[in-house]
């Protein structure tokens, strides 16, 4: 018989209530307003935007990663993984409680990943640190990760979403330096989003990692500088 699942603490936040539940040892849910969010035993996906990313910025002396959303830490973990011991990893996390549970009861899922000495966390919005670090005085980042429970969808708002509009792709490849990668989580491939990369300057590759079952997608962007050119001459 499957054990039930117990609350471990309920946060209030502007989304609603942020919840996280265990059952056994390592089975963890978090939820907002009873919906889950982030689920412990289905995470390939996370893993492999992690790892995907982190590889093509591990050859770098010394990669500067921005990892937005916490979660259980599962991204970063794999991140971390990828990454030489050179690396900055800047994760961005909008909510305190997230970042106590990822170094309490969510800390056996990821050997205590936010602990590690190239970690650093931030209190803030993603989309505002992604701002700072396209200025023309900004340090930009080798690699930035985008895993949020809402990621790219029919429904985005094409001009004005702070992370998958135009306006926002664009802020985004300014973030990035010459080979900066530019990697993304979904739930579904998203063809309007896609275009919206294209356009704003990126290459991109599409993976669903994992074989049957629900598989959600990944999407691995770099800049394309021959467009670049085209459309500074």
């Amino acid at each position: 018989m499957a054990q039930p699942w117990q609350t471990i603490e309920t946060v209030r936040t502007v989304d609603g209530v942020l919840e996280l539940r265990r059952r056994g040892e390592r089975d963890f849910l978090i939820l907002v307003n009873n919906r889950v969010l982030m689920n412990s035993s289905a995470n390939r996906s996370e893993t492999a935007l992690g790892e995907l990313a982190g590889r093509k910025v591990a050859s770098q002396r010394k990669p500067r990663v921005l990892v937005g959303g916490l979660g259980m830490g599962l991204t970063l973990r794999a991140t971390l993984d990828s990454v030489p011991s050179s690396a900055r990893v800047v994760v961005a996390e909008l909510n305190q409680a997230v970042v106590a549970w990822c170094k309490g009861p969510l800390a056996i899922l990821t050997n205590n990943a936010v602990d590690d000495n190239r970690v650093t966390i931030t209190l803030d919005d993603v989309a505002a640190v992604i701002v700072r670090a396209s200025q023309p005085s900004g340090e930009k980042f080798d690699a930035i990760i985008i895993d949020l429970y809402a990621g790219p969808h029919a429904e985005t708002d094409a001009i004005n979403d702070p992370f998958y509009g135009n306006r926002a792709l664009s802020t985004t490849r300014d973030a990035l330096t010459p080979e900066g990668i530019f990697a993304v989580w979904g739930e579904a491939a998203d063809t309007a989003f896609e275009k919206r990369l294209v356009a704003a300057g990126f290459v991109f590759d599409r993976q669903r990692p994992g074989r049957g079952g629900l598989r959600h997608v990944v999407y691995i962007a770099w800049k394309d500088i021959k467009s670049h050119r085209r459309k500074r001459q």
